[in-house]
């Protein structure tokens, strides 16, 4: 036991339970259901599932010790190592990384998609273990904290995810004390679950607020095994942003200017969303020069990006469930802890993403897609219409409730086959998550289509201007004139599409590695 390990658990009794990862193995055994703490890649339980994954490897059990795994969002490179040795039986709500991306669309793990605001509520209804012969809900609950309190309460570390809803359905409990990285305490806002039908709102009327514990309580008697980890999380440096991205950045920041003129917004905006990736990225680097300042941030997510936020005095407040920084952003954040301290809070996953807070606060959200089409509908997660990417992740929570719903991505995607590349813009989405009621506005580098008001051909047309890319903008042009030629015979007008040729675009695509159509009379 380590002098910094005896330190963190302030209860006595576990310490008595102290197990080497190896020592836990005996616990698993196949078909189980598990939950692991963690969002995005950060504050996952590292020591227990290496030394689960060694096991299988060295005794070749491939397929033989397969498990049920919920995670609030995705994990870290554990379980894309899970991914490859086929452990993951079924999995839940997100995930991130080519091993389980692989392991979904080959069949070998069953994936289910769901909002991130929904998953640990759902949990708790046993929606997803309607099929387990006993009545705990999950075998076990693998957590990571940064710190044990007197009472035996769980300090969680960079992300809070879906822990208390899990914590609070597990049989037995693992904790893995990281121990590399510094006690995370008092930065935690803690909502514990409480099912309907009395379920008390949401109280959150402004971004600093604060009305949870700093810590997720749980019974004692629960806990079989406490594990010192010295694994910290592995979060790649964010990429720079290109030039697709900063123009992007452009747009959007003159579009925020002039809803602040029109007196639609107030000068320091409403909170703030950003999603995970480059684009996102991007924005905020954007914002971070631009003249706006005293802005707040309600979001799922925090990354590198924001940081610079703080020290130039631009953000009074952020809230989210998980600080994902890569090593250099958590060293910054850690070095300044005195300061992220008091302006960042940490929440469980069902209040970051809560459609009523959302609502509530009039929270900017900007989320990049895979496509959209000309209508207004989006496609966040599957190529091709069945080619899992990632999940929906909180998206759809946070554009469905926010008073900007915006989504952006460059007009046109990298192909080896196509100098252009792929059109993000499209006739009609391959799969849809967000529906064009959902989404306010679409920006690409080309420019910003501002959807407010407009009827389906109305914002076909708009899209189309501000958003495609030039190589395609006439195609798609040529889309539109013959749908609607083809359904005002057919008196089908208010949203006009050939079916016939809806698709051709990815059709073409994926037989001839282009979305470039000679001519859409053209038999395929």
């Amino acid at each position: 036991m380590s002098a910094i390990l005896k330190q963190r658990v302030r209860f006595a009794p576990y310490l008595k339970k102290l197990r080497t990862p190896e020592q836990c193995v005996p616990f698993f055994k196949n078909g189980q259901y598990l939950g692991w703490s963690g969002f995005t890649g950060v504050g996952s339980p590292k020591a227990v599932p290496t030394a689960l994954a060694n096991y299988v490897e060295k005794n070749h059990l491939q397929g033989k010790l397969a498990f049920n795994l919920f995670v609030g969002a995705s994990a870290g490179p554990e379980e894309s190592r899970w991914a490859d040795l086929n452990m993951l039986a079924r999995r839940a709500p997100h995930q991130v990384g080519k091993p389980i991306r692989k392991a979904i669309n080959e069949g070998r793990t069953l994936f289910l998609d769901k909002h991130l605001s929904m998953f640990p509520q759902d949990l708790t209804y046993g929606f997803y273990t309607r099929n387990k012969k006993d009545n705990d809900l999950l075998d076990y609950m693998l957590i990571e904290a940064t710190a044990i309190t007197e009472d035996g309460a769980i300090v969680p570390g960079p992300a809070v995810g879906g822990s208390p809803e899990m914590l609070s359905v597990a049989d037995k409990i693992i904790i893995e004390v990281n121990t590399s990285i510094p006690s995370f305490e008092g930065i935690h806002d803690i909502d514990m679950p409480i099912n309907p039908p009395n379920r008390p709102p949401i109280s959150y009327t402004r971004v600093d607020q604060r009305s949870g514990l700093t810590s997720i309580p749980i019974d004692p008697e629960k806990v079989v095994a406490i594990v010192e980890s010295t694994i910290p999380d592995k979060v790649p440096a964010p990429a720079k942003p290109d030039a697709k991205s900063k123009k992007i950045a452009e747009h959007l920041i003159e579009f925020f200017e002039q809803e602040v003129k029109a007196g639609r917004m107030p000068e320091n905006l409403h909170p703030l969303q950003s999603g995970i990736g480059n684009v996102g990225n991007a924005i905020i680097d954007g914002l971070a020069s631009s003249s706006f300042k005293h802005m707040n941030v309600w979001t799922e997510v925090m990354q590198d990006s924001f940081l610079q936020y703080f020290e130039k005095g631009k953000i009074d407040f952020a809230t989210a469930t998980s600080v994902r920084l890569s090593p250099e952003g958590f060293k910054k954040f850690f070095g300044n802890w005195d300061l992220f301290s008091k302006k960042v809070c940490l929440r469980s996953q069902v209040v970051s993403n809560s459609p009523e807070v959302i609502r509530r606060l009039g929270v900017i959200a900007m989320n990049t897609p895979v496509e959209f089409d000309i209508y207004g509908h989006a496609n966040s997660t599957n190529v091709g219409g069945s080619k899992m990417l990632n999940g929906l992740g909180g998206s759809g929570d946070f554009l469905r409730n926010a008073k900007y719903s915006i989504m952006h991505t460059p007009s046109a995607r990298p192909s080896k086959t196509d100098p252009t590349g792929i059109s993000c813009v499209v006739p009609f989405c391959s799969h849809v998550d967000q529906t064009e009621h959902d989404v306010d506005v679409y920006v690409t580098e080309q420019g910003l289509a501002d959807l407010r008001g407009l009827a389906p051909k109305e914002r076909a047309r708009e899209i189309i201007k501000q958003c495609a890319h030039p190589d395609y903008r006439a195609q798609l042009d040529d889309y539109l004139d013959r749908a609607i030629f083809y359904c005002t015979k057919r008196k089908s007008l208010h949203e006009p599409h050939i079916l016939s040729n809806a698709l051709k675009m990815h059709i073409n695509l994926e037989k001839n590695g282009t979305m470039k159509l000679k001519s859409w009379d053209d038999q395929i």
